[in-house]
């Protein structure tokens, strides 16, 4: 029997990348997944096949994360069709990066947007469904700058550290309903986008990891399951880097 059988989990931003890496180890865990993406394309229906090839109940929904309207009716969808929410992952998120000098208003209102208030947006909707089950478990996708900064994505930092901020905001206000909210800070993941860059960078960026490598979206999705499984019950409130030791 997996960790999260018969529970549902809802993932936002979770037709690639890490997010889909947490919904298949979620579903090989034997949770019914409920994700969402900006459009459910090919690539979107591609991911809902594979989650429902382990014989759970797979969904992608169509959702703008950042906007309060639509996830509103996101969740109740969810919540209508898969019955409950035990599990909500922000993760949905962006990156515009630049200089603090040359970033433009639109720069940074689009990744506080998708990265934070998407998160507010989903806890908002999910959190009184969790409460009338008595218990759920909340997990914001933060990132290692949103602890430490880095130069050339405040915006991008300061959404991250709004993340942390959040779930532990989450977890004093709902731990009494048997809610609990943490968040995961990953480092240097290969992902495509990591991919993209040049070796020389990607060399000099493993130099600083005591680990000698970057971590996978594999190594992400454990750690997420600890969070949404019941292993982790008596954890709430915390920030846990997943960085090869990168910041101590």
């Amino acid at each position: 029997m997996g960790l999260l059988e018969g529970k549902t989990a809802l993932i936002t931003g979770a037709a690639r990348g890490i997010g889909k890496a947490i919904a298949l180890k979620f579903a090989a865990e034997g949770a019914n997944v409920a994700f969402t993406d900006l459009v459910i394309d090919e690539n979107g229906k591609a991911t809902e096949d594979e989650i429902a090839a382990f014989g759970v109940k797979a969904k992608g929904y169509a959702s703008n994360a950042a906007d309060f309207a639509q996830t509103e009716e996101v969740v109740k969808q969810v919540k209508e069709e898969f019955g409950s929410i035990d599990i909500l992952v922000n993760n949905a998120g962006i990156t515009k990066d630049g200089l603090m000098l040359r970033m433009s208003e639109a720069q940074w209102d689009a990744v506080i947007a998708v990265n934070l208030k998407s998160a507010f947006n989903f806890i908002h909707a999910c959190v009184p469904v969790m409460m009338r089950q008595r218990g759920g478990s909340i997990i914001n996708m933060a990132s290692v700058v949103g602890v430490h900064g880095n130069a050339g994505q405040c915006n991008y930092a300061a959404s991250k550290a709004g993340l942390i901020a959040l779930a532990k905001s989450i977890a004093q206000e709902m731990g009494a309903k048997g809610i609990r909210a943490n968040a995961i800070a990953p480092g240097f993941i290969e992902t495509a986008m990591t991919a993209a860059l040049p070796d020389d960078v990607r060399a000099e960026w493993c130099k600083k990891i005591p680990l000698r490598r970057g971590g996978t979206p594999e190594d992400v999705a454990n750690v997420a399951l600890f969070l949404a499984s019941d292993l982790s019950a008596y954890v709430s409130g915390q920030v846990i880097q997943i960085d090869g030791g990168m910041n101590m």
